[in-house]
């Protein structure tokens, strides 16, 4: 039998090392013939801590949601080819609960994710790998991988979709006595974690894509700018580097060819504005990470003024996919114009939050209640915010909306890097709107003035109106500042900064309204126009509401009606989570 264990960050976070470490010491003691292994995240972060067991007979079962009480029972039951299925989440050889989320994906880019153990490079060549590096090395020419990658249809999966081929033959076209490769996995984006998924669970792929582009474009260095918060992704990203230059397909004469390639880690210091290429190609130099004004672009002067090649860990991931593959392969997933598949980080308030991989052209609607599993606490859905701060709110008429670059576009949204944050109707999008902003702001390299002041006074202007002092006015000013912004700014950051504000006006107009109009905040979220109070008619006088109050606002006997002093009520909430009757309301 075998046991896989996922140890990425989120089965770490939710106990999984503990796991790990008991069903270690249940083999010991017990003396069983157990093969454990380790493997990363398998997409379902919200089951975790997950184990995967092969029983001796072939069948595979997938146990989430562990405790240290589990493994005994669990491990047992398989022993007897009698497995337990109370938490089994997953199974080709049982009727599991997210069997169908599993059959709603098709997973290219993290096909091996939560499969190998991403610590080992021969469960990574066991797995096809370095085949197509091979594969290009001896049998294709750079033109012909230039014209495979664009006959695929691969468009770049960090932010505005440009055609990987395209941009591949730009590079390669600048001729010059040196070249770079640069792998963008500056994942910045609250709710995103794509790219920490991939180089958590199959870092050799990225690797790989790599040196092929390399190879292509005539490049013999890269680097992976990778954020320093990831730590479990460089670790892996250090181990699979050193293995594949162990092995000889990082180094000198690789394949017996005359391609060469050295890589290197850079690890960025957390600026959103370093996902920009120019800020980031400043960071690898030394230099603070701003933008530059482009052209000339990367491709004719990038790192160090030579040509480089910039995509993201995804666009990387893909590419040993299509060489070995197929162009024609990839095609067959996708739409005429976004071929092939897009990974999503789903989070916020949805049941099935993780990382997905769908084909291009998957309604909005099927990712968030078919392989999302629908709302978390069965509330109306609300909003999606897409594309990260940079993004836009898409509202539930909207949900239909296939998943393509230039049909997202149309929204106001952006597909981005693919980070998905599910709001329903506990949200308010004037709040929603503020905490985006406030996050570009705070991050804006300074550069450009709209951009500097620009998103600052716009921010002003929110906190006044979800203080209660906003002005009819306001809403105007919001938008003429956000098209300044917009037509001014140097960089994608300011560019789209105003996203999540055009958005929510354009389509919870009538929440702006009421917050300055009405003084109220419909979704109870925004404290200044928020009021706690006790309805008579259901409180039972069981004081759980005085007791959780860290003011000492609510007074009131046992078995009596309790009353809340509004000139001491702090409106943390704690009111309104205790209570069981539902007597605490908001308004």
């Amino acid at each position: 039998m075998e046991i896989k264990v996922g140890l990425a960050s989120c089965g770490l976070a939710a106990g999984a090392g503990a796991i790990y470490d008991g069903i270690k010491d249940y083999i010991s003691s017990k003396g069983l013939d157990i093969e454990l292994k380790k493997t990363a995240c398998i997409g379902m972060c919200f089951a975790e801590p997950i184990i995967e067991i092969t029983t001796d007979d072939g069948k595979n079962i997938t146990y989430g949601r562990l405790t240290d009480a589990d493994i005994a029972p669990i491990i047992d039951s398989c022993l007897q080819n009698n497995p337990l299925l109370e938490k089994a989440i997953l199974s080709p050889d049982y009727d599991c609960p997210e069997n169908d989320n599993k059959a709603s994906q098709t997973r290219i880019v993290l096909r091996n994710a939560g499969r190998i153990d991403p610590e080992s490079i021969d469960e990574y060549l066991e797995n096809d790998g370095y085949k197509s590096l091979e594969k290009v090395l001896k049998e294709m020419t750079p033109e012909e991988v230039i014209k495979e990658i664009k006959d695929s249809g691969l468009r770049g999966r960090g932010g505005a979709g440009f055609s990987t081929g395209l941009k591949w033959q730009f590079a390669w076209q600048n001729e010059s006595d040196k070249k770079y490769v640069i792998c963008n996995a500056d994942e910045g984006d609250p709710g995103a974690f794509m790219d920490k998924g991939i180089l958590e669970g199959d870092p050799h792929s990225v690797i790989e894509g790599m040196l092929i582009c390399a190879y292509t474009i005539g490049a013999d260095e890269g680097y992976v700018y990778c954020r320093a918060e990831y730590p479990l992704a460089v670790r892996h990203l250090k181990k699979a580097i050193a293995d594949a230059t162990e092995r000889g397909y990082i180094g000198d004469n690789i394949f017996g060819s005359d391609f060469c390639f050295d890589l290197h880690i850079k690890e960025g210091a957390g600026a959103f504005v370093c996902g920009e290429e120019t800020a980031l190609i400043g960071s690898i130099e030394g230099k603070r990470g701003m933008p530059n004004l482009r052209p000339p672009f990367p491709a004719k002067s990038g790192l160090w003024g030579k040509p480089t090649n910039n995509n993201n860990v995804e666009t990387y991931g893909n590419i040993p996919w299509i060489i070995l593959h197929g162009a024609s392969e990839y095609r067959k997933y996708g739409t005429e114009t976004c071929a092939g598949t897009k990974a999503f980080a789903l989070a916020g308030k949805i049941r099935n939050s993780g990382l997905i991989e769908v084909p291009m052209g998957t309604p909005l609607r099927k990712v968030i209640y078919g392989v999302g599993g629908g709302m978390k606490f069965d509330k109306p859905f609300k909003a999606v915010q897409l594309g990260g701060p940079s993004g836009g709110c898409i509202p539930e008429h909207l949900l239909d909306t296939p998943v393509e670059y230039e049909t997202i576009l149309k929204t106001g949204a952006i597909m981005g890097s693919g980070g998905m944050v599910v709001m329903d109707s506990d949200t308010c999008m004037i709040d929603i709107a503020r905490f985006f902003l406030n996050f570009t702001q705070n991050e804006s390299c300074g550069k450009c003035t709209f951009c500097r002041i620009g998103t600052k006074r716009m921010l002003e202007i929110l906190n006044r109106i979800t203080r209660g002092e906003g002005v009819l006015e306001d809403i105007d000013t919001l938008d003429k500042l956000a098209h300044q912004i917009i037509d001014t700014s140097l960089c994608g950051l300011g560019k789209s900064a105003p996203n999540p504000v055009l958005t929510t006006i354009k389509y919870f107009r009538e929440e702006y309204i009421a917050h300055i109009v009405d003084k109220k905040c419909p979704a109870g979220v925004c404290t200044a126009l928020l009021k706690y109070t006790i309805d008579a008619g259901k409180c039972v006088g069981c004081t759980a509401c005085a007791r959780k109050c860290p003011a000492d606002a609510i007074t009131g006997k046992v078995k009596q009606v309790h009353v809340i002093d509004q000139d001491k009520c702090i409106k943390c909430g704690a009111c309104y989570e205790a209570c069981r009757f539902d007597a605490v309301v908001k308004v």
